[in-house]
């Protein structure tokens, strides 16, 4: 028996390729469509998470790529609005398009409201199935993410050269500046906390700080860990200056997540992070924040071979002793030779070494490389937002709590 795939076809391998990844280098990989129809340019990425694929699908820091995910059974669990990731949702999709081993199958999850194939078509993602993700994740760590073009198209009819052609001709993510392109347009405040189980989001009632987190990219869920640590959140868009932010009156500052090279968001970005750290004002960074907290206290970035994507990931927190496993998702890092004096390493990859937190000696500021927020992922390191919490408290002379896990009473 095989199973059928939403427009009724025969499961993949019984009907004629309907997709196709074309790499730069010239190597054409065929499949079968799923998701919307078209072509779609960006550098593929593999990720190793095995849950949390529309959390995945709908996180912005990967706006221009296309995502491999190395589990083989993707879309078993369906979707549903709860798990998507993005605040901006009048915005496209940031990431371009998604490749997968296995056919989609039914959803098979109480909470799930749509199937993955109608979920993908309805934002624009093309995907494919039936592709060697195996093989194609070696390609990648041997030589690299490729610039590549996905094609879902419905009749099978191919135009290979002009694929190829689209595929070199799609810009280097080295240089690019994509943190506008998913940044909110307007402030908004947010005051929604994490999940609980059959409880849903509870609502921040009783908050003890004003955050502002400046939006390049920002996720959901470290919007509502902020929010569990007692914080009333301001968002701001990537481009909003330091008066903008100072004129809030903020307990505390975050750098947020978002896609792209660090070095070019920093062209607007470095001045209003450097008034903020001399302001003395807590400052809290994640990811794209946390490279450009370290490009603004001097240091260097640098683009990764094949970066880091997945829900696996080792890292040792140095100011504990302790070992977390963590969840990351970025191609560049602060490159750990550069750090200058008075900048401290806190974090540290337990799988290449490559530099996974900073923070600045006598100064309330800090930043972490990885996904403390998860989703997907393990909550290992929920206890940052705690610590973040703390530096506000004791900035306001309050006594700090214990780094301990969200309290959801």
């Amino acid at each position: 028996m095989t199973a059928a795939n939403p427009d009724g076809a025969p499961a993949w391998g019984e009907r004629p390729y309907t997709a196709a990844v074309v790499l730069a280098n010239g190597l054409i990989i065929q499949g079968y469509g799923v998701g919307a129809a078209g072509d779609a340019a960006g550098e593929v990425c593999f990720n190793t998470a095995i849950t949390g694929y529309q959390e995945i699908l709908t996180d912005p820091s990967y706006a221009g790529q296309i995502v491999m995910f190395t589990f083989p059974h993707i879309g078993n669990t369906g979707t549903t609005p709860e798990d998507i990731e993005t605040t901006n949702l009048a915005s496209a999709s940031g990431v371009r398009g998604c490749i997968l081993h296995a056919g989609v199958t039914e959803p098979s999850s109480y909470r799930s409201s749509q199937h993955l194939h109608q979920w993908l078509a309805a934002r624009g993602i093309v995907g494919i199935s039936g592709v060697d993700t195996r093989a194609l994740t070696m390609l990648i760590r041997e030589q690299g993410m490729p610039n590549a073009i996905i094609a879902h198209h419905p009749d099978g009819a191919f135009d290979f050269e002009a694929l190829l052609a689209q595929a070199r001709a799609c810009p280097s993510m080295e240089g690019a500046e994509l943190a506008r392109t998913v940044t909110t347009a307007q402030s908004y405040d947010w005051g929604e906390r994490v999940w609980g189980w059959n409880r849903g989001f509870l609502a921040q009632e009783r908050p003890k700080f004003h955050v502002v987190a400046i939006d390049f990219g920002i996720k959901r869920n470290i919007l509502r860990c902020l929010a569990s640590v007692g914080c009333r959140v301001t968002v701001l868009p990537g481009y909003a200056t330091a008066e903008e932010v100072l004129a809030r009156d903020p307990d505390g500052v975050f750098l947020s997540n978002g896609p792209g090279d660090p070095a070019a968001t920093g062209e607007y970005a470095l001045p209003v992070i450097k008034s903020l750290v001399r302001s003395g004002i807590p400052v809290f960074g994640i990811c794209l924040g946390h490279q450009l907290l370290g490009l603004a206290l001097g240091a260097r970035t640098v683009k990764m071979p094949h970066g880091h994507h997945g829900a696996n990931h080792p890292v040792m927190d140095y100011t504990t002793g302790k070992v977390e496993i963590t969840s990351m998702n970025h191609g560049f890092a602060v490159e750990r030779a550069s750090l200058p004096h008075g900048v401290e390493e806190t974090h540290v990859s337990l799988f290449d070494g490559s530099n996974c937190g900073i923070r600045l000696k006598g100064q309330p500021v800090f930043s972490v490389q990885y996904h403390p927020e998860a989703s997907p992922g393990p909550q290992d390191s929920h206890y940052l937002f705690t610590r973040f919490a703390n530096l506000m408290r004791e900035r306001k002379g309050l006594a700090a709590e214990s780094e301990r896990a969200f309290r959801l009473d």
